[in-house]
């Protein structure tokens, strides 16, 4: 599949708003591997082959264990993800998921069990913006080289 559209160029001052919420989300307090592991499942769930290879090599680069980028699909039954690791992955698939799942109050409270009110705030703006770049990407025809 080829770009359909040179959409950098074609948006640029929409792009910027992407580009600056991407800014956003890389100074705030979440971890960075697991901001990675959160872009990997969401990309997984929504399909976006282009966003699973970018976000799968970024994660080795930080040191990403391969053990745990090729299981994150079956993160429920692992026990190399943390806690933490695991409530934002569900959060993860319940956003992505929203029409389905919800995100229900006792996901809610337990998220709010390892994260402040402000990281919470911080994780649903960093799902909803890879589920916004996956579905750009898929729109776009972009694809994994």
């Amino acid at each position: 599949m080829e770009q359909r559209i040179d959409y950098y160029n074609i948006a640029p001052d929409a792009m910027q708003i992407m580009m600056e919420m991407e800014k956003y989300t890389k100074k705030n307090g979440i971890d960075r591997k697991l901001r990675e592991l959160i872009k990997i499942r969401a990309s997984q769930i929504n399909g976006c082959a282009f966003c699973l290879n970018m976000h799968t090599t970024d994660a080795k680069k930080m040191g990403e264990t391969e053990q745990r980028l090729f299981c994150i699909n079956a993160w429920r039954e692992c026990t190399f993800y943390s806690e933490e690791e695991k409530v934002a992955l569900e959060l993860t698939e319940h956003i992505t998921l929203v029409s389905e799942m919800r995100v229900p109050d006792d996901l809610y409270k337990r998220v709010r069990n390892y994260y402040t009110e402000k990281e919470y705030v911080d994780l649903v703006i960093l799902i909803n913006q890879i589920n916004s770049w996956n579905r750009i990407s898929i729109a776009m025809g972009n694809f994994a080289e």
